[in-house]
């Protein structure tokens, strides 16, 4: 490996390490939707894709809440049979817990894959670490920024679809896959290949509704309408609309890029603090 590779891989190392603190832990939705709109934010709106995962964090917290609460209302007909009963429920932990990790890891790699290429975009090698398509929709991106250019809206479009395409083939598709097969519960595996999403930018009106979530065909159809929708939406009312959720701190209001800069500052000097009391 020469100097520049070697270059190359420990700086991703230390991308995908900082990436990995910020997303936190399985449960810390509205620290992930953070981190989604600081890359939104960074790319001084050009990069929608984060935005809009930053809604589908914020509203999978309520979904998850609320569908461990069917679970265990759908439970009862097992109370004659307690271990069961038991069983199914951790089943519905594990699948929750699963699309929870999908949303830590996507967070993670979109994390990596944005700030990567920022700094070695036009590097050569930096194709072994980003997909071909999705770097040179974000270099068009970075170009943009630089010159402080706006993103026309198809070339919006086509980094959205880079992104979304690259996340539902490498890390949604197969943890789906995985997390179904591992649902022993049919009652609840209708229901959870239907859900009902509605992010707070829809309008009134609006929502999608899924007749199979397993369908990869189906979850690209719907996350490419849920784009266009922020299109038509604006995408300043888009960003906006974070605030219905009730979740993220009044703090990232006042000053998101304050907010994220605190955040990573804290997490950081945590994750010292822990590395240092563990070496003691």
């Amino acid at each position: 490996m020469d100097d520049e590779d070697s270059a190359l891989a420990r700086d991703y190392q230390l991308i995908h390490r900082e990436a990995t603190l910020l997303a936190g832990g399985l449960s810390d939705l509205a620290q992930r939707a953070a981190v989604y709109h600081h890359l939104y934010e960074d790319s001084g709106g050009r990069n929608v894709f984060p935005l809009i995962a930053a809604h589908g964090a914020l509203w999978g917290a309520g979904y998850f809440a609320l569908g461990m609460q069917v679970g265990a209302l759908l439970s009862a007909q097992y109370l004659l049979q307690p271990t069961v009963r038991r069983d199914k429920l951790r089943q519905l932990q594990a699948f929750a817990d699963a699309f929870r990790d999908i949303n830590r890891r996507v967070c993670i790699e979109a994390y990596c894959a944005y700030h990567f290429s920022k700094r070695h975009g036009h590097t050569p090698g930096v194709e072994d670490y980003i997909q071909p398509g999705l770097l040179a929709a974000l270099n068009r991106c970075h170009r943009a920024q630089a010159r402080h250019e706006p993103l026309p809206r198809p070339a919006r479009r086509e980094l959205f679809e880079a992104f979304f395409l690259w996340e539902q083939a490498c890390i949604v598709g197969p943890a789906v896959e995985q997390a179904l097969a591992a649902l022993d519960w049919p009652l609840i595996r209708q229901v959870a290949l239907r859900p009902r999403i509605e992010f707070a930018y829809f309008a009134s009106s609006r929502q999608m509704k899924f007749a199979d979530f397993a369908s990869t065909h189906e979850r690209i159809e719907k996350g490419l309408r849920a784009y266009e929708l922020a299109e038509r939406a604006g995408l300043n009312e888009v960003e906006g609309a974070l605030q219905r959720y009730g979740i993220l701190p009044r703090a990232f209001f006042r000053d998101s890029a304050r907010h994220f800069s605190e955040l990573k500052q804290h997490l950081a000097s945590s994750a010292l603090v822990g590395t240092s009391a563990h070496a003691g």
